[in-house]
């Protein structure tokens, strides 16, 4: 039988309220990001800036969604070791 993962404090994974606060603040960010690059866009006149505004205003959603997606994977890389000598006490075995 195969033993479960040890799980540190500083690994553990956020609540599932604090994950969806914190996916919600990131895609608002992007997209007031995207609505300044589109109002910029306006106000700018021609030129090249103008289309590196207007393009980043039509590809922000997408990144936005993507960003405000990602969730919380903390993994530190810590893993317990396999200690050969360690054994599992049984109801009514003692250590010797």
């Amino acid at each position: 039988m195969a033993k479960p993962d040890a799980v540190r404090i500083t690994t553990a994974r956020s609540s599932a309220a604090a994950d969806m606060k914190s996916r919600q603040r990131r895609y608002a960010i992007s997209m007031s990001i995207r609505t300044v690059c589109f109002v910029a866009a306006v106000f700018v006149g021609d030129g090249l800036l103008r289309w590196v505004l207007v393009g980043a205003a039509v590809f922000l959603p997408f990144l936005a969604v993507v960003i405000g997606n990602a969730s919380d994977t903390r993994n530190d890389g810590f893993a317990l070791p396999d200690a050969p000598y360690a054994h599992e006490l049984k109801a009514n075995e003692t250590k010797d």
